[in-house]
């Protein structure tokens, strides 16, 4: 399943619903006139469990010839939100988890060359997240130094606690797409939160596609471009800790719940790491797309003092 948060217009409540072909399910409604119940909101979802994602595909599978009436509503009609628009507590950032990223981001911050021996884990707070189309802010009184990074996020759905490898992915609810902005020049005494944590530097979406249907998420491509340019290009076959190892080592001390993120960290091609550096200033437009997830586009615009001009 594709699963979204949607608005119909700009009065309407946020509502959960799911994508077949060009259409959006609205989950809820679904429910009633199907006789089961079923939600309104994603994280409620998720905390019915995996049965819950079984359950409503089959019946999308009987009824997606014949949608009852009022269920369903043209993708082009909506407004996608972030799939979960306020996450329950901070996301579990990964950082240096590719190896061609260590050695760039080694050059150019004060970052080690040698490999990660255990997962580089940072938090960015819920305000962080924004929707697919909605607009990162660029303060210039903070950042000169705005950075991307594409990542595959990977959302919890079980509760995890000291869970093995072996068995971590089966907690995982489904995969997303998130853009890590990265405000190069606010790295306070190598603490990364306020350079990553601010409003809006969590770019979350399209969708959530459920785990049943991306069976390995070590074989997919991923990228970004700034201004249609080709910035980032790699395959999550070339992370050093897999989401499998990165569940079992964060379990390990602190409690996964149903609904977390992780994002899963990002390849090289970062503004940072290229000569000359590159920065996003406003009126640039991001593009991430990860394979069988989507893309998620995303403007720079400015806020506070007047903007500098430039382009990437």
């Amino acid at each position: 399943m594709r699963l979204v948060t949607y608005r119909e217009n700009t009065l309407a409540a946020a509502r959960l619903g799911a994508i077949v072909d060009d259409l959006v399910v609205d989950l809820e409604k679904f429910g009633i006139e199907v006789g089961i119940d079923l939600p309104s909101d994603m994280l409620d979802f998720i905390d019915l469990g995996p049965n819950a994602v079984a359950v409503t595909s089959q019946l999308f599978i009987k009824y997606e010839q014949n949608w009852p009436v009022n269920v369903v509503l043209p993708l082009s009609n909506v407004t996608l939100l972030a799939p979960i628009p306020r996450p329950k507590k901070n996301i579990f950032g990964i950082g240096l988890n590719y190896v061609e990223h260590v050695a760039e981001s080694s050059k150019s911050l004060d970052t080690s060359a040698a490999l990660p021996t255990e997962p580089v884990i940072f938090s960015k707070p819920p305000t962080t997240v924004i929707g697919p189309g909605d607009a990162v802010e660029h303060n210039e009184a903070i950042t000169q130094q705005l950075d991307w990074e594409v990542e595959l996020a990977a959302i919890i759905g079980t509760r995890a606690k000291a869970v093995s490898k072996e068995d971590a992915l089966s907690y995982v609810f489904g995969y997303s797409i998130m853009i890590d902005m990265s405000a190069r020049d606010c790295r306070r005494a190598g603490q990364w939160i306020y350079s990553k944590g601010q409003d809006t530097f969590a770019p979350f979406g399209p969708c959530i596609v459920t785990a049943d249907e991306i069976s390995d998420p070590h074989v997919l491509n991923l990228g970004l471009k700034v201004n249609g340019v080709s910035k980032q290009e790699s395959n999550t076959q070339h992370m050093l800790f897999k989401v499998d190892t990165l569940i079992a080592d964060i379990s390990s001390g602190m409690t996964l719940e149903p609904g977390d993120i992780i994002a899963t960290g990002t390849p090289e091609g970062v503004g940072a790491g290229r000569n000359p550096q590159e920065w996003l200033w406003p009126g640039d437009v991001i593009e991430a797309y990860v394979e069988s997830i989507g893309e998620l586009r995303n403007p720079v615009v400015a806020v506070g003092k007047e903007p500098r001009r430039g382009r990437v």
